[in-house]
């Protein structure tokens, strides 16, 4: 956590590093250095040195938001999404144990305009063997019941939103039809209260791009807990 006038500020992504996995059967990062400091200091006369890095990775890396593009050809891409469905989102974080998260805990909650995030605490087997399957999940009836709701934005700390056990991926199908963005493989989701905060997730302004990492995270404050 990092404090500052009075506000907290939460982070809820993964670092990514190079040749770390996120999905299994997918190319990790690739990160070097395309100008080294050492070869850069030929070219000024006052010492400077300067370093330019290079990554080569596949969208699907780390903690990433997914657009409409991402299931479907004529949904918004990244440079379509607006500020306002990724910067300070009013937060509220349910929690849960279960495997398959069926829409009974989402009712009895306002939701509407809210990033709804679901702690399992899956994000403790990130970057092993176990993270890759076996993971909670939403059902479908759970997705159609947020999609009526008028949510925001939903994020998951697991490996996917959606059963991976299957060919089929209904819930991002859903949210993403209703224009409704998806955050997956957070972490950290346990520092955060309950609701009180407001959620930021924001990727680069990319054409013809549906997914990629983000920074996202959360800002608590007195003052914040009041709107």
């Amino acid at each position: 956590m990092e404090h500052q006038e009075g506000q907290t500020l939460v982070d809820l992504s993964h670092v990514i590093e190079d040749g770390m996995t996120t999905h299994k059967g997918l190319p990790g990062p690739h990160i070097c250095d395309f100008w080294q400091r050492e070869a850069s200091a030929a070219f000024y006369d006052d010492g400077s040195t300067f370093q330019i890095g290079r990554i080569d990775m596949v969208a699907n890396t780390g903690t990433y938001l997914d657009s409409p593009f991402h299931r479907f050809a004529g949904g918004a891409d990244l440079a379509g999404l607006k500020l306002g469905q990724l910067v300070a989102l009013p937060g509220l974080v349910l929690r849960t144990e279960a495997t398959a998260i069926d829409r009974d805990l989402f009712e009895g909650h306002d939701l509407a305009g809210k990033a709804v995030l679901v702690h399992t605490g899956w994000d403790r087997h990130w970057r092993t063997d176990a993270y890759q399957t076996g993971h909670p999940h939403l059902t479908e009836a759970a997705a159609h019941f947020l999609a009526r709701q008028s949510v925001a934005l939903v994020g998951i700390d697991s490996h996917n939103i959606d059963d991976t056990g299957g060919r089929a991926r209904p819930v991002h199908t859903v949210l993403l039809g209703n224009d409704i963005l998806i955050c997956e493989h957070m972490t950290n989701l346990g520092a955060l209260p309950d609701a009180g905060f407001l959620f930021t997730a924001v990727p680069p302004k990319i054409a013809g791009m549906g997914t990629f990492p983000v920074r996202a995270f959360a800002m608590l404050g007195e003052t914040i807990q009041a709107r």
